[in-house]
């Protein structure tokens, strides 16, 4: 398959379910936006038994209750549809560290639900206690909030938040011939996708696509390992290197959804814009052999569509 010029394999990604809330972050101090933002999803990801965030888009004072600026973010769990009240359980401890640590620590914060949902997480037990029983609920913009007194002030949160089983996982791997071509498409893909709803890039643009844990593995603890075939700089060491000739740099964009459409749609986006881009010698994916994901979405299902719409 060919776009532009550009070879797309014939291959397929692998997601995976997971637990999502979709929140609305907003500040009276817009030039901590930025912070709150990197702040609130740059703790450990669901790799390691954590919870996976990223920014969805930012927003205006007029999209919000309170009408001040501010960002949606999604945050992310595991999901294990044979013990859903596990996962459950676990994703509430991990989401009300997430908040705590990346969120009310930081001045001017206010938090929204930003998901319709019938399923919903009371936040007293996992964020209100953290008020250490100065805690409270009132009524705000309409809305039943916590109030937790903090010492720059007050602080508040919805007390209950939506959430749901949405798709993550979801990649493309961009196969270029230089780190310049790999970060110039990289940028390109975030740009066109920051003003996608529903959607989240929570790796940026990724170096480091892993591998599924394997018999005889040297560093079990570690889990995920390098994805030794793919590392252009092992391309000459290794029989089993699957580098192209001429690729040096090969960078995974990842994307979540609330979705499987939201999840495709944004995947449809990333490579139209990565073909654009000279020095992208081709595009594939990241999958562990169908062995992990509950999904597969093949690439040429998107190249057909995408063909389709020109």
């Amino acid at each position: 398959m060919i776009l532009e010029g550009v070879e797309i394999e014939d291959t397929y990604c692998e997601a995976f379910e997971g637990m999502v809330v979709r929140l609305m972050v907003t500040l009276r101090d817009e030039q901590l936006m930025q912070y709150t933002a990197s702040q609130c999803t740059a703790l450990p990801s669901v790799v390691v038994g954590r919870t996976e965030a990223g920014l969805e888009r930012w927003i205006r004072g007029d999209e919000t209750p309170d009408k001040n600026h501010g960002f949606i973010t999604q945050i992310w769990g595991g999901w294990d549809p044979n013990n859903p009240e596990k996962s459950k359980k676990k994703f509430y401890k991990e989401l009300g560290l997430r908040i705590r640590q990346g969120i009310l620590v930081i001045p001017t914060t206010t938090v929204f639900n930003a998901l319709e949902s019938k399923t919903k997480l009371d936040l007293m037990e996992n964020v209100g206690h953290c008020g250490d029983v100065y805690q409270s609920e009132t009524v705000r913009f309409n809305r039943k909030m916590i109030k937790i007194p903090l010492m720059m002030g007050d602080w508040f949160i919805e007390r209950e938040v939506g959430y749901q089983i949405g798709v993550s996982g979801g990649n493309i791997w961009l196969m270029c011939d230089s780190e310049k071509a790999a970060l110039k498409a990289g940028k390109k893909i975030l740009n066109a996708l920051i003003d996608i709803p529903y959607i989240i890039t929570p790796f940026a643009i990724c170096s480091a696509g892993s591998k599924t844990v394997y018999e005889d593995q040297p560093h079990p603890d570690i889990g995920p390992t390098t994805n030794h075939p793919y590392c252009p700089t092992l391309r000459n060491q290794i029989d089993e290197s699957l580098v192209p000739e001429g690729v040096v740099s090969i960078p995974e964009i990842i994307i979540n959804g609330l979705s499987m459409n939201d999840v495709k749609h944004a995947m449809k986006i990333a490579i139209r814009e990565a073909v654009k881009v000279k020095g992208v010698l081709k595009i594939s994916a990241g999958n562990f052999g169908g062995k992990l994901g509950k999904h597969k979405i093949e690439l040429n299902e998107l190249y057909n569509e995408i063909v389709r719409n020109k």
